[in-house]
């Protein structure tokens, strides 16, 4: 449950970042950035970093018939053999890195009691992610999960990071527990369907979604995918904080109701809750193949939690 708010204040209406937390998540991906090269100049093998040129590939993909103006060198003597005709071997072609960052807007994310709400902190990791992602040669696209969800198809270049930078700052009012737009499933498949095999995706949510109509579509789409999955939550959330009597209202059903939160029955209550609720998205996300990282509202240096992650 959260805190339903008394009244709407004008900073609902503003940008969830200025210029100057934009500017520090740009110079914050360089630490990013330069982790995850020299991590990879460590592993001796080939990543995702740029190159000048995109080569054939390494990776074996199938072997095909014969046909004149093969390479000889391509030969799969071994299908040759066993099937008495010649055959090739053919490999993965080399894409360009892709990195799809997906925000969830919904009427739970616009919560938040410690410096900022849930979903501001969600747009502060993408706007890392963008950053991080463009300076590694990737291309980035962007989904945003709201009332009329938003799609920025995959791109590369510098100049796309103000678009993505001004759909992801975008103001975030408080919505009604009604306010789902598509449902959770169809979001899912929409990103299986629409991003080419190995792309790195980072969904960005406190999962509330995540139930038996979802496990499906996120296990095909892990299966698929890079899939990383950040959950955003708030410190209020686990410790329901002494404040006396208040309204509450549940984001999922819009139940309203008047709690004391000086209760300790209440707070043990409220907390055996959250932690059955994540015991449950654990579990779901395990048999999934994800490993969340959970990062909180809080939290200003997000690359050293990403990086530990990692």
């Amino acid at each position: 449950m959260n805190i339903r708010p008394s009244s709407r204040s004008p900073a609902v209406d503003s940008p969830l970042l200025n210029a100057a937390e934009i500017a520090e998540l740009a110079f914050q991906a360089r630490h990013w950035i330069a982790a995850c090269r020299s991590r990879e100049v460590r592993a001796r093998h080939a990543g995702d970093w740029p190159s000048a040129h995109l080569g054939g590939g390494m990776d074996f993909e199938e072997a095909r018939p014969y046909v004149p103006g093969d390479d000889l060198r391509d030969m799969d003597w071994r299908s040759t053999a066993r099937l008495r005709r010649p055959f090739v071997k053919t490999y993965r072609e080399e894409r360009q890195p892709v990195w799809h960052i997906v925000v969830d807007r919904g009427p739970a994310m616009r919560f938040g009691t410690r410096r900022r709400l849930k979903v501001t902190q969600a747009a502060r990791i993408a706007l890392l992610a963008c950053h991080a992602a463009e300076g590694m040669g990737a291309a980035v696209g962007l989904s945003l999960w709201d009332e009329q969800d938003v799609l920025l198809s995959c791109r590369q270049g510098r100049a796309r990071l103000p678009e993505l930078a001004h759909a992801v700052v975008a103001p975030c009012p408080p919505l009604p527990a009604s306010s789902g737009g598509r449902s959770w499933a169809a979001r899912l498949q929409a990103l299986r369907m629409n991003l080419p095999r190995g792309s790195h995706v980072w969904v960005l949510s406190d999962g509330h979604w995540l139930d038996d109509s979802t496990e499906a579509p996120l296990a095909a789409l892990s299966a698929m995918l890079r899939l990383h999955f950040v959950r955003i939550t708030d410190p209020a959330e686990t410790t329901l904080p002494a404040i006396g009597h208040a309204l509450f209202e549940d984001l999922s059903n819009g139940f309203l109701r008047h709690i004391d939160t000086d209760s300790n029955e209440w707070r043990r209550m409220v907390h055996a809750q959250c932690e059955e609720r994540r015991m449950r998205q654990d579990a779901l996300l395990q048999r999934c193949r994800i490993r969340p990282l959970d990062i909180a509202t809080p939290v200003d240096d997000l690359v050293n939690e990403i990086m530990r992650h990692e």
